[in-house]
This record gives structure tokens, sequence and C-alpha cells, in this order.
């Protein structure tokens, strides 16, 4: 179990995270989410001790990272890809991790073929491609065969197979009754992978619950109807007392998860739909609607602030397509 209270860490007048209490329990999977800047890297850091607290604490089983006796026995990391010596191979780099924590060499051929590097065990890691990196830093936070394991942004760089191997054993770690906290930006991966949500935003803690429950608090559901006899079924809907979202529109909207309702009310009147589908918001539409706030870096689409979509700024000239000053030969 990972137990973070009052964490905060500054870097000068900068606050990367302030005051973070939450725990990590085993069993279930955990995910990390949060805008860039929200603070995730810093959280996972002073965790392992890399990163010192301004103030509060984090504890691993009741105790600091530095007093863990053999640390890779207690949790595994995966903080950041390609973090090892280039010239040495990836059997000689996953056995000195071994020797530093009084693991077996046995132990570094079982997970170079857990995680499918035995053909490449002896060649040297700094012609590794991206995603050969991500598993190599897998085998190396499973090496110790830990109760806990951290992953930040382990489906980096790696194929659909590989996505789908990673989070396959994630579940299968959880299911063990170990300890799996993992962060990552894609949205559709996590909501197949976490139990749990913990959210952050500008290093404060934003959510603490379950998926269902944070898709449920922080989204919209509804039920879209389509029907040609859509005046008779809004009469009805009127009737016995269901609002409808926008009237005027061609396709209606009911809000909340009503479709059997609505079903059998226009069963009751007669009335042919075409369409009756509930809608539940996506994690990453919900997540978006919760740290709309918090995001620190925003994108535009290249207008100036305020400008019409497809309107030309004043005092340019229309652009061109490309090629529309040349001859045709």
């Amino acid at each position: 179990m990972i137990e973070l209270e009052g964490l905060t860490k500054r870097y000068g007048e900068k606050v990367a995270v302030n005051n973070l209490s939450f725990t990590v329990r085993p069993g279930i999977i955990t995910g990390f989410l949060g805008p860039n800047g929200a603070g995730k890297s810093t959280t996972m850091r002073m965790v392992l001790g890399l990163d010192r607290p301004t103030s509060g604490d984090v504890r691993i089983d009741g105790k600091h990272y530095d007093q863990l006796k053999d640390p890779l026995t207690y949790i595994g990391a995966l903080l950041e890809a390609k973090a090892w010596h280039g010239g040495r191979s990836a059997y000689n780099h996953l056995l000195c991790l071994a020797q530093s924590n009084g693991i077996p060499a046995s132990r570094v051929r079982e997970v170079l073929d857990t995680v499918g590097l035995t053909a490449v065990a002896r060649k040297k890691t700094k012609g590794f491609s991206l995603g050969m990196g991500q598993r190599l830093g897998i085998a190396g936070a499973l090496l110790g065969d830990p109760r806990m394991l951290m992953f930040d942004e382990p489906v980096n760089g790696l194929d659909p197979e590989g996505i789908h191997w990673i989070r396959n054993l994630m579940k299968t770690l959880a299911a063990q009754g170990r300890t799996v906290f993992v962060s990552s930006h894609l949205m559709s991966e996590m909501a197949l992978t976490a139990d749990h949500l913990v959210v952050i935003g500008q290093g404060r803690l934003l959510a603490d619950t379950s998926m269902a429950d944070f898709i449920a608090e922080n989204s919209r559901s509804y039920v879209r109807i389509r029907t040609p006899q859509r005046e008779q079924l809004l009469d009805a809907l009127h009737g016995a007392g269901i609002r409808v979202a926008r009237p005027e529109a061609e396709v209606l909207e009911v809000d909340g998860d009503t479709s059997q309702t609505v079903g059998e009310l226009a069963a009751r009147h007669q009335i042919v739909l075409h369409e009756l589908s509930p809608q539940r918001a996506s994690l990453e539409e919900a997540f978006m609607q919760l740290t709309a706030e918090s995001v620190e870096y925003h994108a535009h689409d290249g207008q100036p602030p305020g400008a019409v979509p497809g309107q030309q700024p004043p005092g340019r000239p229309p652009q061109q397509p490309w090629g529309s000053d040349w001859k045709r030969g």
C-alpha cells in the first residue's frame, strides 16, 4: 500500500504538488490522471525518494523508500524509458539491478521472457527502439517480484500487441493482490485498465473515486431518440413529466437513464421509434469536464483570440492553395 499525506513540493515560487493526500490500495489498478504539468511525475518521484517533499509524507507499507531493505522486492517502477547505460546489454542491465538487491540471476531470464526480450537479451540497449526500451523498463520493475508496481506511461511506444499485453499484465498483477499504480494520458486505454482513479490538477487532488463513479459524477447521461412521430412523442413525454433537453431538435434528447421508461411510453401511445439509445460519456469527456479549469498549457487553432473560425484575420491577404502560382506545362 502507498500512502500520501499532505504531500507538497515547491520549486521556488512554483508549487508542483499541493497538499496531496490519497492511498493506493492493493488488489486493484489505480489510475493516476491529470493534465500536463499537474504534478504526476513529481508525485511519483517523491514516492521513490528521487525528490524530497517540501512538506508532508509518503510511505510504502508504512516506511519511507530509503528505509526499505532491497527496495526492488517491495516496489518496482517504470518512470522513464531508456534509463540505463546504452553500452550494456539488456541482460547485463538487469543483472546489475538484481545483484544490488540480492535477487538471483535466474530471475533476470524470467523477466526477459515475460516481456518478450529473450531474443535480444545480449544486444546493447543503445540500439533499442522506444517500444523495446519500455519492455526493458517493465522487466526492471518486475525484477524483484514486488508487491507494488508503479508505471508512468507504460504503453508509450508499444504496438497494439504490446498494449494488449501490458494491460493484461497489470490486471493479472492486481488480481494477485498487488498494488498497481499507473499514470497515462491515453484515456481510452485507462478506461479499459483502471478500477479506481486519482485525478489531480495544478498539484491539487480533484478526485479519488471508482472509475464508474468518476464518469457518472463528471458527465451527462441521456437517451437519444429518433421517431417519424416527433410531435406525438413530445406530447406524450410532456404529459408524463419527462423533460426534453432540446425539443426543437430533430433528434430528441432526454436526460438520465430513462430508455426503458421512454420505450414503454412510446409503446402505450403506439409511437414508432427509429432509435432509442442510452448515451453515456467516455472517460475522456468526464476528465475534460473536471480538469477544464486546471489545464496549464492551452493549444489554439492558429486563430487569434476571439476570431471566428474560417474568417480571414484583418490585414492579412487570403492564402492561396499550394501550387496556385505554378504554371502548368
